[in-house]
């Protein structure tokens, strides 16, 4: 087996899916900080795996005091964050009042399509507003009081919603862990537990936070980060444990793991909507269970040191053939 192979594989999937998330809806996300993140992470799950430090510095190919030192160094600047496209396109308007001939000159080595991507979407949110059409048309900011209650409102339905998935997953339990895994201050993180709390979708017992349950409405507008992320961490641990117990193949019987299979078809094909149609039967058959098993829970509460939790993922995706 290449392992070598199979990482280069996934890395560059990954990187796929981090170049889409970055362009997504014309915002051109930062990016600077992706390379140190990566091995800020990298390196401190290499080492919770057991490994001595001088043996993750010869992984990177680096000398112990080199790599002791670059990790130092990641980790106190690990909140600093550059602008995107985005900010810089509201900052603009909220100091010039510009036109669109404007924005789109201070910004032509953004690409003229991104930067009209981030004005409609800044008059969408009601950020912005514009006067007149085409390149006269001129922007200006709504009121600071409405611009903070929008952006705010945003902000903490994403965050209260990744808090939540990181509460259920366990990968923060206390309302300390929680600003620092979810990379926010503590006024916003404390602001989406309030929510959360309030809602009933997480408890507090002892000082430890605890949920039972995760729904992430289906084509949610706002908070759908979290959904992502679910999605991708459930995969990803699937791989991981079933690395762990061994590199043996799958068997019928298995509990943990995956399978993928492609279908090829063509209009007319005889299969052609059981294949489409696969991705929402599958979805209401496993929603049908999620229901049951939930009732079942709120009547009979799990133990935390008897339970087991089981994830189960799905997907589909469509790859249209050349024209």
């Amino acid at each position: 087996m290449n392992l070598r192979l199979l990482i280069d594989g996934i890395v560059r999937q990954t990187t796929v899916l981090i170049a889409q998330l970055s362009t997504a809806s014309g915002v051109r996300a930062p990016l600077s900080h992706v390379a140190d993140q990566v091995f800020i992470e990298l390196a401190r799950e290499i080492e919770a795996q057991g490994v001595r430090q001088q043996v993750a510095a010869d992984m990177f190919g680096m000398a112990l005091r080199s790599y002791q030192k670059k990790m130092r160094r990641l980790a106190e600047s690990e909140s600093v964050r550059e602008r995107t496209l985005w900010e810089a396109v509201l900052e603009l308007i909220e100091n010039e009042q510009p036109t669109r001939a404007r924005v789109t000159s201070r910004f032509a080595r953004d690409g003229e399509r991104e930067v009209a991507s981030v004005l409609k979407d800044l008059v969408k949110s009601g950020l912005v507003s514009v006067t007149g059409s085409g390149e006269r048309a001129v922007y200006s900011t709504t009121s600071e009081s409405l611009r903070g209650r929008l952006m705010d409102a945003e902000s903490l339905d994403s965050v209260a919603n990744l808090a939540w998935l990181k509460i259920f997953r366990k990968e923060a339990t206390t309302r300390r862990e929680l600003a620092p895994a979810l990379g926010v201050d503590e006024l916003l993180a404390s602001r989406a537990l309030d929510e959360l709390l309030a809602s009933g979708r997480v408890a507090e017992t002892d000082g430890q936070l605890i949920s039972q349950n995760l729904v992430l409405p289906l084509g949610t507008e706002h908070g759908w980060e979290a959904a992502v992320l679910d999605h991708f961490r459930t995969v990803a641990v699937a791989i991981a444990t079933k690395l762990r117990q061994g590199l043996s193949g799958s068997s019928l019987s298995d509990k943990m793991g995956g399978s993928t299979f492609t279908f090829t078809v063509e209009p007319g094909h005889p299969h052609e909507r059981e294949v489409y149609e696969l991705l929402g039967t599958t979805r209401r058959t496993v929603q049908a269970l999620w229901d049951k098993v939930s009732d079942y829970n709120r009547q009979h509460p799990p133990s935390d040191e008897h339970a087991t939790r089981v994830s189960f993922y799905l997907g589909q995706s469509v790859e249209l053939g050349e024209e």
